[in-house]
């Protein structure tokens, strides 16, 4: 039953993402569109949103998440993430009186969310929309992205789940993951797409609250990362294709030791 209420929410998804797409193709192009974002350079409707630059742009995506353009959101996710911790237990408890999530969150999970990305990038390469096509494009590429960031925290920080079940509760994945989709969604087609994306991606970090697997500070660092994630890559993959884009060379190196563990991140331009 669970799984047959998972493909019923994920259809729905999907449905409702249908009319929000033909509609924002009449309008006037949003941020990310084709005059912000250079999908329409040298006659290639793609620009570098191509399948043989996907390694390159996964790349300069990684590195991009280091731009200044990121720290107000970092900032101010980072204090409300501090300031969440402290209602962590009491949202807990009030949380399991409820039973509501288990559903919502098998949806947003990493097998339904690979098959929505998935089909989502399959429909974009056989669509000629000027935003629908290079927003499923980088909707790959934050998915992507955005799990090797969201690892490699869990593993830094190594904060245990609220339920004892491992030491991988910060930042909540499902979270950040569904974050990372609306961010690309709402700067590709505006508000009008972003605000019902943003309210599935809170329902979603709401339901690992409620099963417990995730603290609510757990729920907002995810959803700092997931929206950094997210305006980061349209940024990168919207830069005209003629441009001249500095290389960028990262190392991630770990620091581990008897009573410390963390990872280095190194960035040059």
């Amino acid at each position: 039953m669970r799984i047959g209420i998972s493909k019923l929410i994920l259809a729905g998804l999907v449905t409702a993402a249908v009319p929000a797409v033909l509609a924002a193709e009449d309008g006037p192009a949003a941020p990310g569109g084709p005059s912000a974002s250079g999908t329409q350079v040298s006659g290639n409707p793609d620009g570098r949103r191509t399948m043989r630059r996907l390694p390159a742009n996964l790349g300069r995506s990684v590195g991009g998440v280091f731009h200044k353009d990121n720290l107000v959101p970092l900032l101010a996710g980072g204090a409300a993430t501090g300031i969440a911790s402290i209602w962590d237990e009491d949202v807990r408890r009030e949380a399991a009186a409820n039973d509501w999530g288990e559903s919502l969150e098998t949806a947003g999970g990493p097998l339904w969310s690979s098959v929505f990305v998935a089909g989502m990038f399959t429909a974009g390469r056989f669509s000629h929309g000027t935003r629908f096509r290079p927003m499923t494009y980088d909707m790959l590429d934050a998915a992507i992205v955005n799990l090797a960031y969201t690892e490699l925290i869990k593993v830094a920080v190594g904060r245990e789940r609220p339920n004892g079940q491992d030491e991988k509760s910060l930042p909540s994945g499902h979270t950040s993951n569904a974050f990372a989709l609306a961010a690309v969604a709402e700067r590709h087609y505006g508000w009008k797409v972003g605000v019902p994306a943003y309210l599935a991606a809170g329902l979603v970090g709401a339901s690992r609250i409620q099963q417990d697997k995730h603290y609510l500070s757990d729920v907002v660092a995810g959803a700092t990362l997931g929206y950094i994630v997210g305006r980061t890559v349209v940024r990168v993959n919207g830069r005209p294709l003629e441009e001249a884009v500095r290389g960028a060379s990262i190392q991630i190196s770990p620091i581990l030791g008897r009573d410390v563990r963390g990872v280095r991140v190194s960035v040059w331009y």
